[in-house]
């Protein structure tokens, strides 16, 4: 597969811009009663085949070699699970100075979600990193997130959220169930999704677009956008790109005190540094409901954040030197990623 290129003139990724216009579609054109259930009902369905496609990517063998970078996972599921929410928990001194409350839960559950997959991998071969370690490290972080989430969610948010044991049993019907029939399907599907691997990618982003209308139409529909000002998104912004700064420099020179080597820290800083829209959407429906729309606003402009300063720290680490001596053409060239990271 050749490696990911980035668009040397697009200051944004297409697929941001489409991510934008839907929510302006939905702001003109919400969904409303029966068009409201199907719509919901089509985006239920598209992120559990979703998941399904990420069970049949990952081959056994991926894994098992992921393993064997244990303290790599570790450090990984530490900066996602813990380190997040205790910055998410920090930040709530700057309410109500920067923050609404409505919007400090939303940026809360957007620390409590897991990590990107797709992106994690294309921005670790773009910049020349252990792209075997961050496919298994962006894997764990999302099966693991399924449960941890969850309760995660139930502890830090409490009433603000609608969880329960239902919720729990919700999430892990959408998304780990069809994740283990992917992997069990895989045997014989696994060489047809290698092969149309592109075509395939349109469907993650294509659900990813139908659960952003379905929220924002929602959100519409109850009128809820009234409640957020520009100045109340200018700070929720700035909030936000101290948040990722931080994160960006604790995974690099964290990774470095721990004595990783230039390509471990590189999958390091690219999957504990970001946060997944793919996984993050279907579990804030569920655990928000009605309010789900405010709820993953934070999300959803951390997603366009991490994208564009990962894609300029991607390029950068490129041009680092390496060492002669390592087989980067068969560590790396051998990635397999999509050409729009999500």
């Amino acid at each position: 597969m050749k490696r990911l290129t980035w668009p040397s003139r697009m200051p944004v990724d297409p697929y941001i811009l489409l991510l934008l216009g839907t929510v302006g579609i939905a702001a003109l054109f919400p969904a409303r009663g029966t068009g409201a259930d199907v719509a919901s009902g089509a985006a239920t369905a598209a992120i559990a085949f979703l998941f399904f496609l990420y069970g049949a990517r990952l081959s056994t063998r991926e894994a098992l070699d992921g393993l064997r970078h244990w303290r790599l996972h570790v450090t990984v599921l530490v900066c996602t699970f813990v380190v997040f929410p205790l910055l998410g928990l920090a930040a709530r001194g700057l309410v109500p100075v920067f923050l609404t409350e409505p919007l400090y839960q939303g940026l809360l559950f957007l620390t409590l979600v897991p990590s990107t997959i797709q992106s994690s991998i294309a921005f670790t071969s773009m910049a020349r990193g252990n792209v075997p370690a961050a496919i298994c490290a962006g894997s764990f972080s999302s099966l693991v997130g399924i449960v941890v989430t969850p309760l995660l969610a139930a502890a830090l948010l409490g009433g603000s959220g609608g969880f329960s044991a239902g919720s729990v049993v919700e999430i892990v019907l959408q998304l780990l169930v069809p994740f283990v029939a992917g992997q069990v399907a895989r045997r014989w599907i696994g060489a047809f999704i290698a092969r149309h691997r592109k075509v395939l990618g349109l469907v993650d982003r294509g659900s990813i677009l139908l659960v952003v209308y379905t929220a924002f139409s929602e959100g519409m529909v109850q009128g809820i956008w009234q409640q957020v000002s520009p100045v109340r998104l200018g700070g929720l912004l700035a909030v936000e790109a101290v948040l990722l700064a931080v994160m960006l420099a604790l995974t690099w020179y964290g990774a470095k005190a721990l004595r990783f080597d230039r390509e471990d820290r590189i999958a390091i800083q690219f999957a504990g540094s970001k946060k997944s829209l793919a996984s993050g959407l279907p579990m804030a429906s569920v655990l928000f409901g009605a309010h789900a729309s405010l709820a993953v606003l934070p999300l959803m402009l951390f997603h366009q954040m991490q994208l564009m300063v990962c894609a300029v720290i991607a390029k950068r680490r490129a041009n680092d030197p390496v060492d002669p001596h390592v087989g980067t053409d068969a560590r790396y060239g051998g990635a397999v990623t999509d050409n729009v990271p999500s």
